[in-house]
């Protein structure tokens, strides 16, 4: 298997440090409001690379933190006049709601920054004594300049490096880069007592601290957004690297952005979406399937029309699923010799579909892959098929469509599947006494009811409609 290492900025042979185990961190969400589309697509594409890590048999120890407290989470307290705690939990609720929708399996452990306060203060003590930081005035920051590597993921020196998003301008700094590991609290914010006075953690600081407790100082794959290589990931490999002295990660891994109709998503703009948004029109399943629908190193572009494409082709796997299903339901016997000679071209699909995911975690190819196993199967599997073979091929269309976690079953719990058999029962009688008013009536009435139905030669099959 290959990954794209950002590191190194080529594929590599994914070599694991302990055979068939991989210690994997991903960077999760910072809790102060539900998350948006930019944010979901690391939430699912590491999600699915675990999914098919664990499909071939690897052990994944997968780390996906919280962020609890940070600027925004206490702006947002401030605005709702409860407690930056508060605030935390109410949006840790509220992830895991989104999360569930887009079919993100939880993470081994989901740890938060404010359950490791003690863990953090212990590192930051261990880079003051090693001469990697230095306390300023009850802040402490990272020394930049006693670090000869930095710049090396982002592939940037000290001096061309841009003063970006989330790093404190201070005059007193030592350099104009050096980053806060620590901050003395202000007036009205949340802090704890340590060394040097009351305060609270900086942004950078808190990964590599739960990633090295919960994993160790040295990971096999660290990932996240594009975003993030600098100054986030860019610091973390500084601050760990310099405590440790090992590598912190040996595979980085980062998806590309998301632009909204050819733009970049912006508030300004007005084209800034939460997945709570986009889930009021549709489900989860389609932005999953839309996601995963391109590389994850590519940009995808979001628009209403494309993700309406990807509903349609969606909904073409799951028709086909939906027949194999109903062939089944009336198929019988072993399969024959003609049926026998097609096995090798049906498993040859799942060969194609691991080299695409080998490819590093080529899903877009994986799913074409898909369409044409699907395509395969409404070819070869008949009203005359035996039913092993049926089997057969909607064992391979789940067992794929499963890595990826996409084409589940729609819930159908507020479905009364009786009075839908007895309506069609109704129908067929209908028909048979030539009353198509009767027939056409009953259609409408499951129409109404977000059902659908089709006549074929074995009987009238249904399914939900949206």
């Amino acid at each position: 298997m290959k990954i794209y290492n950002t590191l190194t900025r080529q594929k590599e042979t994914f070599i694991p440090l302990e055979e068939n185990k991989i210690k994997m961190y991903v960077c999760g969400p910072t809790v102060y409001n539900f998350f948006h589309i930019g944010n979901a697509r690391p939430f699912m594409i590491f999600d699915a690379f675990r999914n098919y890590m664990e499909y071939r048999g690897y052990e994944v120890t997968y780390v996906q933190n919280f962020t609890d407290v940070d600027d925004k989470i206490i702006k947002r307290a401030n605005e709702e006049g409860i407690s930056p705690i508060e605030v935390a939990e109410k949006y840790i609720a509220e992830y895991f709601k989104d999360a569930d929708a887009l079919g993100i399996k939880r993470a081994t452990v989901h740890p938060r920054v404010t359950e490791n306060i003690e863990n953090i203060i212990t590192f930051i003590e261990d880079l003051i004594s090693k001469g990697f930081a230095y306390e300023l005035n009850g802040d402490v920051y990272f020394n930049s300049q006693a670090y000869k590597e930095y710049g090396k993921l982002s592939k940037q020196n000290l001096e061309e490096l841009n003063l970006g998003a989330r790093i404190d301008v201070n005059d007193e700094k030592k350099h104009p880069i050096d980053f806060a590991l620590w901050k003395a609290k202000k007036e009205g914010e949340i802090g704890w007592q340590s060394p040097w006075g009351e305060g609270r953690p900086g942004w950078h600081i808190e990964c590599s601290v739960m990633s090295a407790r919960y994993l160790g100082d040295t990971i096999d794959i660290h990932a996240g957004g594009q975003d993030l290589i600098f100054p986030h990931h860019e610091n973390e490999i500084a601050q760990s690297e310099a405590r440790s002295g090992k590598q912190f990660a040996r595979y980085w891994m980062h998806n590309g952005y998301i632009n909204v109709d050819n733009q970049k998503m912006s508030k300004s703009l007005g084209n800034f979406f939460t997945v709570r948004d986009i889930l009021s029109e549709f489900s989860g399943q389609v932005i999953r399937f839309f996601l995963l629908s391109a590389h994850y190193r590519n940009p995808v572009n979001f628009s209403k029309e494309l993700i309406l494409q990807a509903k349609a082709g969606m909904e073409r796997l799951a028709n086909s699923k939906e027949r194999l299903v109903f062939t089944i339901s009336h198929a019988k016997g072993q399969m024959n010799e003609s049926e026998l000679e097609l096995v090798s071209a049906l498993e040859n699909h799942r060969d194609r579909f691991i080299e695409a995911m080998d490819d590093d975690i080529n899903t877009a190819d994986a799913i074409s892959i898909i369409f044409e196993l699907a395509r395969f199967s409404n070819t070869n599997v008949t009203e005359n098929s035996s039913l092993e073979w049926a089997e057969k091929n909607l064992n391979l269309f789940n067992e794929l469509t499963g890595v990826l976690n996409i084409i589940k079953a729609e819930d159908t719990a507020s479905i009364d599947n009786e009075q839908i058999e007895k309506l069609i029962k109704d129908r067929v009688e209908a028909k048979k006494n030539k009353d198509f008013a009767l027939a056409d009536a009953i259609r409408d009435e499951l129409k109404s009811m977000g059902i659908e139905i089709e006549d074929t030669r074995q009987g009238t099959k249904w399914k939900k409609i949206n």
